[in-house]
């Protein structure tokens, strides 16, 4: 016999998790696949967004567990791509569409920490984000331009500054080794040591493997590297720069910090604290795949809603 539940996807570019809920809003069973986005314009992205809720679709099966209410956050979802995940989701699932909420992300994340209007949130992975959306679903975005022109104190901000930093030592003197330290956990991560090995990962146009190249700067961090320690300060002020302009635009409010970066060396999160200190300041665990699932629950009432009244069609 199959059991209905609630399905809530967190879906992203690294990893796309699911949790599924009974009518009380307990955890009945959750899982992980391979990451996607919701850029379906693309025919890849659009290929890999299908066979992760493809992959959803089936682990929740073999679970015997059936759907009939399902909620998802995705990575570069927005009203350009809406109708087309729309049907991706109905043709996985075959839920009706008006027991289906759709969202991006940081949306998603940020119904995982506040009610509407309680706070800003600040996102820093590949890259970075700052956000808060009103009582009224009001929304006011900072930052999240992309590494071309900004994601200060992103994952990419970090490993493009390491990489700028040991070059300029190469170009001025001749050798890293004035900053071995920095360059030898970067190169580990890129897989070589030549020009053409970084120039191909970093110009090959996959923005998450120059993201994860951070998890380097981190390491040499860890064993007293002052290069990397700066790289990462200065990246924790920049976070709070964000939360900076939201409390400019929005007004004070809590600010929480959620991401990977958090996690590469505490340094980071001191310089958001330093900076923030007359600021209430969190850095919650955020279970977004969750907080989907329980979006139709009375939990979750005031966010479903504000995200009924933004649903396709």
């Amino acid at each position: 016999m199959s059991n209905p539940v609630w399905l809530g996807l967190d879906v992203g570019g690294t990893a796309s998790r699911w949790v599924a809920c009974g009518a009380d809003g307990a955890v009945v069973a959750r899982g992980r696949v391979a990451g996607a986005t919701g850029h379906v314009f693309n025919p890849a992205e659009r290929e890999k967004l299908r066979l992760a809720l493809e992959a959803i679709a089936g682990a929740v099966a073999a679970a015997g567990l059936t759907p009939t209410h399902l909620a998802a956050g995705l990575t570069g979802y927005g009203a350009a791509v809406a109708t087309d995940v729309a049907g991706l989701v109905a043709e996985r699932f075959g839920i009706g569409a008006e027991s289906v909420l759709l969202a991006d992300d940081m949306t998603l994340a940020f119904a995982a920490i506040f009610a509407p209007g309680e706070g800003h949130l600040i996102s820093a992975g590949t890259g970075s984000i700052g956000l808060h959306l009103g009582e009224d679903g009001a929304l006011v975005r900072v930052g999240g331009r992309g590494i071309l022109i900004d994601d200060a104190g992103s994952g990419s901000w970090i490993a493009l500054r390491a990489l700028d930093k040991i070059y300029r030592c190469l170009d001025h003197t001749g050798s890293f080794a004035d900053v071995q330290r920095l360059a030898d956990a970067m190169f580990a991560l890129v897989g070589g040591t030549d020009w053409s090995d970084v120039r191909q990962l970093v110009y090959g146009g996959d923005r998450g493997r120059i993201g994860a190249l951070a998890v380097g700067v981190g390491k040499a961090a860890e064993v007293g590297d002052a290069l990397a320690l700066e790289i990462l300060t200065e990246a924790g002020r920049e976070l709070a720069a964000l939360a900076r302009a939201l409390t400019a635009r929005a007004g004070t409010k809590p600010i929480g910090f959620v991401g990977g970066v958090l996690g590469l060396h505490r340094s980071v999160v001191e310089a958001i604290s330093a900076q923030l200190a007359d600021q209430v300041v969190l850095f919650p665990e955020a279970d977004a795949a969750l907080a989907a699932a329980q979006m139709f629950g009375p939990q979750k009432a005031d966010w479903r809603a504000l995200l009924a009244a933004n649903q396709p069609g």
